[in-house]
């Protein structure tokens, strides 16, 4: 189409539209703003249903490979309910912590398993070795260290660096010497000997028969000896016997 000139140049205009000729000859007054407006208005919708195609779009892609809509459906009912008071009420909350709970302890297994070993290795250094160096236990006590140990070792604990003693009663021992201050370990078993009803047959150069010996036992006739080595050749259980029974040990 093209415009409708007058004889001046002018474009003719009818009703304040301009005036076109199309191809067959028919003049036709175009409204120009009109127009443009549902242009405008066109271009608007088709974006707007493109942009709605694209989020579609978008969200389908969330779901390829699921071919079965209610399985779908069951699966998004499901995150719906993944509140807390949801999750109870559809039974899920146990199986959940349990879950997550088996993956903790499956994953730090090994490791507390292997703190706790180093823990009871590091026990057994510091309160074992302490029993074995003892110069206590080397001059006072006439049966070995690890019958020593056997007997005593359980009131002794691990607290930090230090080997600390407690009393049946469960009461912490404090030093005799130093007021205040834990007991160390020589004095610490000193002190648990000193309450110990057998101790007159466990100490060296005690003498164990007689009416002043501790431990009620009977008199001197009926106490029995034997020799270190014959001692330390007897099993733990027989040796713990043998200083239960009044046995005193000879070098």
């Amino acid at each position: 189409m093209k415009l409708k000139l007058d004889e001046n140049g002018h474009v003719v205009v009818s009703d304040g539209k301009p005036v076109y000729i199309n191809d067959e000859g028919k003049e036709i007054a175009f409204d120009v703003a009109g127009t443009v407006a549902t242009i405008s208005r066109l271009n608007g919708e088709a974006k707007s249903h493109r942009e709605r195609a694209e989020t579609a779009e978008g969200a389908l892609k969330a779901f390829e490979g699921i071919q079965d809509p209610k399985a779908a459906l069951q699966a998004l009912e499901t995150i719906k309910n993944l509140d807390a008071k949801k999750l109870v009420d559809a039974g899920e909350v146990d199986k959940v912590r349990s879950e997550a709970i088996k993956a903790i302890e499956e994953k730090y297994a090994p490791i507390v398993q292997e703190r706790d070993s180093l823990q009871a290795a590091l026990v057994n250094e510091k309160v074992g070795g302490s029993f074995l160096r003892s110069p206590f236990i080397t001059e006072k006590m006439a049966i070995p260290a690890d019958m020593v140990q056997a007997r005593f070792g359980d009131a002794f604990k691990l607290e930090g660096d230090q080997v600390v003693a407690y009393d049946k009663q469960g009461n912490k021992l404090f030093s005799r010497s130093n007021p205040g201050e834990v007991a160390g370990f020589d004095e610490a078993l000193e002190i648990l000997i000193d309450s110990y009803p057998y101790k007159d047959h466990i100490l060296k150069g005690s003498n164990a028969s007689g009416s002043g010996a501790k431990g009620g036992h009977g008199s001197g006739n009926n106490q029995t000896s034997i020799s270190r080595a014959q001692f330390e050749a007897l099993p733990p259980a027989k040796q713990m016997e043998q200083i239960k029974g009044g046995v005193t040990i000879t070098d």
